[in-house]
Parts: structure tokens; sequence; C-alpha cells
């Protein structure tokens, strides 16, 4: 798993310059049941094309440049922990 996360880091290095370019950036925040959560800040965040950012540039090429990504969805949308009783 750690290697993973690093494989991820790494293509997220490499996909950073050409988000930055547009004034944004992306920020790796975890990977859970083959989704990586990032969250999209500067310019991105609340960019209009946000969707088509994730689904057709940022999610296409973590899923060819890491074994295991299925998906790319903003930490917003990280499923809740359960809470201790």
């Amino acid at each position: 798993m750690e290697e993973t996360i690093q494989l991820i880091q790494k293509t997220l290095d490499k996909i950073r310059p050409f988000i930055q370019r547009d004034g944004g950036d992306v920020e790796f925040v975890d990977f859970i049941d083959g989704i990586v959560y990032i969250n999209m800040k500067g310019a991105c965040q609340d960019c209009m094309l946000i969707d088509s950012t994730l689904s057709d540039g940022i999610e296409i090429i973590l899923q060819e440049e890491v074994p295991g990504v299925i998906g790319v969805k903003l930490a917003s949308q990280m499923p809740k922990k359960e809470e201790a009783i």
C-alpha cells in the first residue's frame, strides 16, 4: 500500500506543473479501496471545469500509471469514518 501511495504522489508531481500553469494545484489526501482522494487548490478549487479535470485528466493518468487505482474523487467525498462508541 505504501508503494502505491508513493507512486500516486510521484504521478501527481508530474501532473502538478500543468495544473499550476492555470493557477491551481492538486493535493493528495488519501487512497481508500482503489479511490484516490485529492483536494484541488487555487484557481482549480472553484473552477467549473473541475469535474473534467478530475475525470478526463487526473483520473485517466493515475489509472494508467498506478496499478490498483480505479478512480479519483475530491476529499469532500471521502467516506465518513465510523465513530467510536
